[in-house]
């Protein structure tokens, strides 16, 4: 059914202060607004998707497939975090691997294939607590009777001095966006996990050397992966230590290290973050439940939330795995859970 040419104007809600990639990437901060004359689309779409990545395109796909016609909201970088990742070793069905944008592009091209609206558009905030959804983007609100939310997470910083001052100088949790930035330079890559063992052995191609600073002196990172930077004659590692500080007038020089209870500071040229996200859910505004740590809470083995219409899929859910195929996973089952919803209202 095509969206309907009459409207009707009502004042917006109060802006959150919240702009919500709806890739599963970044939150970003925006000044707060006067409230403006919006535009309310007549047409009540069957299911509106908020988010991109495995879960969003997936719940895309088999909803599009369902003739749903999903209207999903990608975000102006669509693809989730996997557009900033390599190769990606561990997703079935590429036995040579495949280059995280590329298997975005293919899982993209699906879903639209088979209907899906696609619209690389922010969601500022969502009104969920009716029978009937209402999702804004700018000065446009759209209705729905269910929603799928799959906003992914956002990387996680450590939060010490410098840091936020020298993002973007040296600072960074995307090794593919700014690894080239540091050709022949020092860099330290903060994790203990598989991203910072694929993002540090990544950097070699472009750093002197790479040094692995982790908080323990036991890894989190598969065997595989750990092995893999061991053997990187570019790569050291320093165990059992916190990054205190991150020195430099107008990037990155050196970093303040606490190791084993006393302080050293090493020169340094670069920092890449890899210690885990945080879910993408302030935008929700308390409207459905969280988890202690932020993560959307769903009735499992169900994708459903606490308000009824309203489920939920992929890193925005897992605090655990955080996968991409068990990401799609949950995208496909939110999209069979929303139809049967949907069904359940006929």
């Amino acid at each position: 059914m095509a969206e309907k040419e009459n409207t009707q104007n009502s004042t917006a809600a109060p802006d959150f202060g919240l702009t919500v990639s709806g890739l599963g990437g970044n939150v970003n901060l925006v000044q707060p607004q006067e409230p403006q004359e919006e535009t309310v689309h007549e047409e009540i779409h069957d299911v509106i998707i908020i988010g991109s990545g495995p879960a969003g395109y997936t719940a895309a796909l088999y909803t599009a497939r369902a003739e749903l016609k999903p209207l999903v909201f990608e975000g102006i970088d669509a693809g989730g975090l996997l557009t900033t990742t390599t190769e990606v070793e561990n997703f079935p069905g590429f036995p040579e691997g495949v280059d995280g944008p590329d298997l975005m592009d293919k899982m993209r091209d699906q879903a639209e294939k088979f209907g899906a609206d696609l619209r690389m558009e922010y969601v500022d905030s969502v009104e969920l607590n009716h029978k009937i959804k209402r999702v804004h983007v700018g000065n446009d609100v759209y209705q729905a009777k269910a929603i799928i939310l799959a906003t992914g997470a956002a990387p996680r910083y450590l939060g010490v001095p410098g840091e936020e001052r020298l993002k973007g100088h040296g600072v960074s949790a995307c090794a593919t966006c700014d690894g080239f930035f540091f050709k022949d330079k020092k860099i330290a890559v903060v994790g203990g996990g598989d991203s910072a063992m694929e993002e540090a052995t990544f950097l070699t191609r472009f750093g002197r050397e790479v040094t692995i600073i982790h908080r323990r002196d036991e890894f989190r990172a598969s065997a595989i992966m750990l092995e893999r930077a061991k053997s990187n004659e570019k790569i050291t590692f320093i165990t059992n230590a916190q990054v205190t500080e991150v020195k430099g007038e107008e990037k990155v020089e050196s970093l303040v290290l606490n190791v084993n209870g006393e302080t050293r500071e090493i020169p340094m040229d670069a920092m890449f973050l890899a210690i885990g996200h945080q879910p993408n859910s302030g935008f929700l505004d308390g409207q459905v439940e969280l988890n202690a740590k932020g993560y959307v809470q769903v009735a499992h083995p169900s994708t459903k939330t606490n308000v009824e219409g309203v489920f939920a899929a992929g890193d925005l859910v897992d605090d655990h795995y955080q996968q991409a195929v068990t990401a799609a996973g949950s995208g496909c089952r939110a999209a069979l859970d929303a139809e049967h919803y949907l069904q359940a209202l006929q």
